[in-house]
């Protein structure tokens, strides 16, 4: 049986300011919970190439696996955040094949810069979000106020902080 999942959308790219590594940042449909993954900063320009509309004279990676993909008449159904291991983000692909779905291995920033192009919704595993989300308590209106709140934490926070356990300070 699969684990119980939330759906998220991508809310954002940021950096964070100790080691200038992309973060994106994903958040709950149905609560302020924002879900930080760090990423490589190819993958970083490859999402936000795409939420921005920008385009290249010639395909990138993560375009040319949904071009491929959509010549072979399979479509992505879906991309999860499945587990948090040893610091690192685990996720999956879901693809449809002749009426079957498969599941794909891959890494997080990849299946979301393949989600933004196909348009397949994203989800995360609810243990995953209960580990490494955070939660603003008052409802979230205004996007400037999540982006300074955030820019705030990921100026105190490491990747080691998501270890697990009592956090750093």
């Amino acid at each position: 049986m699969l684990p119980p999942v939330q759906e998220m959308v991508i809310y954002g790219v940021s950096f964070d300011m100790v080691g200038k590594q992309p973060i994106v940042l994903l958040k709950t449909v149905d609560s302020n919970k924002f879900l930080p993954i760090w990423i490589g900063h190819p993958e970083a320009a490859a999402i936000l190439m795409k939420l921005q509309g920008a385009s290249t004279p010639r395909p990138m990676t993560h375009d040319l696996m949904c071009d491929m993909l959509g010549e072979l008449e399979v479509r992505c159904t879906q991309v999860s955040v499945t587990e948090l291991r040893e610091n690192t983000f685990f996720a999956t692909i879901t693809l449809s094949m002749g009426g079957r779905d498969i599941e794909i291995d891959s890494r997080p920033s990849d299946a979301l810069a393949l989600a933004v192009r196909s348009g397949a919704p994203i989800f995360a595993a609810e243990e995953v979000i209960a580990e490494s989300a955070i939660e603003f308590e008052h409802e979230v209106e205004d996007q400037e106020e999540v982006v300074e709140k955030f820019k705030d934490f990921l100026d105190r926070v490491t990747p080691e902080d998501f270890l697990g356990g009592e956090p750093n300070g």
